[in-house]
């Protein structure tokens, strides 16, 4: 499987979010507990950019978005909020300090 290089881990500290151009558009990576999780960057109750959202780790780890909606970083699917539908997740994995993203939702390694 193909792996697209996003940026650098140090780019990510723990406990934080970043957005990042693919191909097919933006994901959000989040560094939660020294674990990478990819998600689509699009809110899809509001359209919002979850990358400049925040992220809760109470429960399970999930991103809140600018309007209120949160979903799981683990399954993409909404948590609360108004968002019905679950935003894709990505495989991603760390390679010598870079964070690579696959390009296409839904594929696990």
């Amino acid at each position: 499987m193909d792996f697209i290089r996003v940026g650098t881990l140090a780019e990510i500290p723990d406990g934080e979010l970043r957005g990042y151009d693919l191909p097919g558009g933006r994901v959000a990576v989040a560094h939660v507990d020294h674990h990478l999780h990819a998600v689509g960057d699009t809110c899809t109750a509001d359209g919002g950019s979850l990358s400049e959202g925040v992220l809760r780790l109470e429960r399970e780890p999930e991103v809140k978005c600018a309007c209120g909606n949160r979903f799981d970083l683990e399954s993409g699917e909404p948590s609360d909020g108004g968002g019905s539908d679950p935003v894709p997740t990505f495989a991603v994995r760390l390679v010598d300090g870079w964070i690579e993203v696959a390009p296409f939702p839904g594929v696990r390694t």
